[in-house]
């Protein structure tokens, strides 16, 4: 059985959990349980904190994490990054008071800054050679120079609304983050098995998403003109109706390109053009 380390709370756990959900994998009872184990497949959720999630993947206290890029990279565990998860997409950004006007990274320097991520940001500010006072806190970073506390923040920053709520704005991005699959790297031959199937089935949901199958009627002397328009995977499906000079197109199609498609479609002819979301996609 694989253990796998999520985010006990907020965005990153419900993202984790429906993943886990769209992949088949029931997971019953309360997150207030520290360890929950799957009713149909062979693991068991350990909810923790979002920053213990690497060490317990790196001792092997956990087999798998889900966490994001900024943790791992913050706690500097040696852990194998499986893949990326396209979800929980954020940045790791310095942000100053909207009064101040901003001269570049020359700027901070001899400022004290405020963040939760010493690490990130050192590495950042000594591969751009400014000398700043990095000063760590945990919680509401956001308040610190309101409050006096620092000159400036770096922090996560997703919609940056919290930032214009504390009268700040962000200057520079140094790092995009958003979540991975992570795994200890000792795993055994029976428990990377138990890894593949999972691995198979994340990429049947990752694959689907944003994917339409459409299905249309085509009239026979407009066929080519037709298909020359679809972006299908290798190459629609076309199945002749029982009316004469007329068949049936089935392709899939992304999402942001969907209107677009579908406008040239009806302009060489299709009609009757049904549109069905996709759950999973097998490659």
């Amino acid at each position: 059985m694989l253990r796998i380390a999520v985010q006990s709370k907020g965005r990153l756990f419900e993202d984790t959990m429906n993943l886990l959900t769209e992949a088949g994998i029931k997971i019953a009872g309360s997150k207030r349980t520290l360890l929950i184990e799957s009713t149909n497949f062979p693991i068991e959720v350990l909810y923790l904190r979002d920053d213990d999630i690497p060490q317990s993947v790196a001792t092997g206290v956990a087999d798998l994490g889900i966490v994001g890029r900024n943790e791992l990279e913050e706690r500097g565990e040696d852990v194998d990054t499986i893949r990326p998860l396209g979800f929980s997409k954020c940045r790791l950004s310095l942000a100053i008071p909207r009064s101040e006007e901003y001269t570049g990274l020359s700027w901070f320097e001899g400022k004290k800054i405020a963040t939760s991520y010493p690490r990130i940001l050192k590495r950042f500010m000594q591969g751009n050679k400014v000398n700043c006072n990095i000063h760590v806190i945990t919680g509401s970073v956001e308040i610190s120079p309101g409050i006096g506390l620092s000159d400036a923040i770096f922090d996560i920053v997703s919609s940056g609304g919290t930032l214009v709520s504390n009268n700040l704005r962000e200057v520079e991005v140094v790092m995009k983050s958003e979540a991975l699959l992570i795994g200890n790297k000792a795993l055994s031959d029976e428990k990377k098995a138990i890894l593949d199937e999972l691995l198979f089935r994340i990429e049947a949901v990752k694959n689907a998403e944003d994917k339409k199958y459409v299905l249309m009627n085509v009239p026979t002397d407009r066929l080519n003109d037709i298909i020359d328009v679809l972006p299908g995977m290798k190459s629609p499906t076309v199945m002749p109706l029982a009316t004469p000079g007329w068949n049936s197109v089935h392709t899939v199609i992304d999402e942001k390109s969907f209107w677009q498609i579908i406008s040239r479609l009806k302009e060489l002819g299709a009609e009757g053009i049904l549109v069905i979301p996709v759950e999973k996609m097998i490659l």
